[in-house]
């Protein structure tokens, strides 16, 4: 991000690691059939919360290089107070996860609920998931429909499994997604290529 002027994207939607989700997943033998690989789980996993949450370096230039910011897991990090809070309801309650997740933004209105259960967060993803902490579509397209405007420049410096990226696109948003680990960039720049193929096969003429 050092490399970018000021303000050069209209909004920032980020899912940085953060917190010890990661570590519930580590070994677990739910997910074999998903295809997830050691290479995947192994070291990365372990080490996630030590070594890949950032640092407040990484939030003064998100601030710089974006004019808006919606910030997943904004509850783990020291962020300034927020009125605008948004909340990705599970629908699942008394469950060893939590009931659901919380993103910071700065924007100055009011707190927003997206219902969607996990029941349809699998369903959404299908068979194909490679990603640990993917979200569905549905919460990118429901966060761009509400906080975003026609023309306006998306930055995802963590795409993980490019979600973001699949939503940007639908709404015919210029987007960049950025991601360092190899294999999710990837299975995400394959995924991304794919949703682009159904949409142009079942909406000719749709190509952004």
């Amino acid at each position: 991000m050092r490399t970018l002027p000021d303000k050069a994207f209209d909004i920032a939607i980020v899912d940085p690691p953060y917190g010890a989700a990661c570590d519930l997943y580590n070994g677990s033998s739910r997910f074999s059939g998903n295809g997830w690989n050691n290479k995947i789980w192994g070291e990365k996993v372990q080490n996630w919360n030590v070594n890949q949450m950032p640092g407040p370096d990484y939030f003064v230039e998100l601030s710089r290089v974006a004019k808006h910011r919606i910030i997943w897991g904004g509850n783990y990090f020291p962020l300034p107070p927020s009125s605008a809070w948004l909340v990705w309801d599970k629908m699942q309650r008394e469950f060893s996860l939590a009931d659901g997740e919380l993103a910071w933004t700065s924007f100055n209105s009011a707190t927003r609920i997206f219902s969607f259960s996990r029941a349809q967060a699998m369903q959404s993803h299908g068979k194909n998931k490679f990603h640990p902490t993917a979200k569905p579509v549905e919460l990118y397209k429901w966060i761009i429909k509400n906080y975003c405007k026609p023309g306006w420049r998306i930055i995802d410096t963590h795409a993980g499994s490019a979600s973001s990226l699949i939503a940007a696109y639908e709404f015919g948003l210029d987007y960049v997604g950025c991601e360092l680990d190899p294999d999710y960039y990837k299975a995400a720049c394959e995924r991304v290529e794919k949703h682009k193929a159904q949409m142009r096969l079942f909406a000719p003429g749709f190509d952004q």
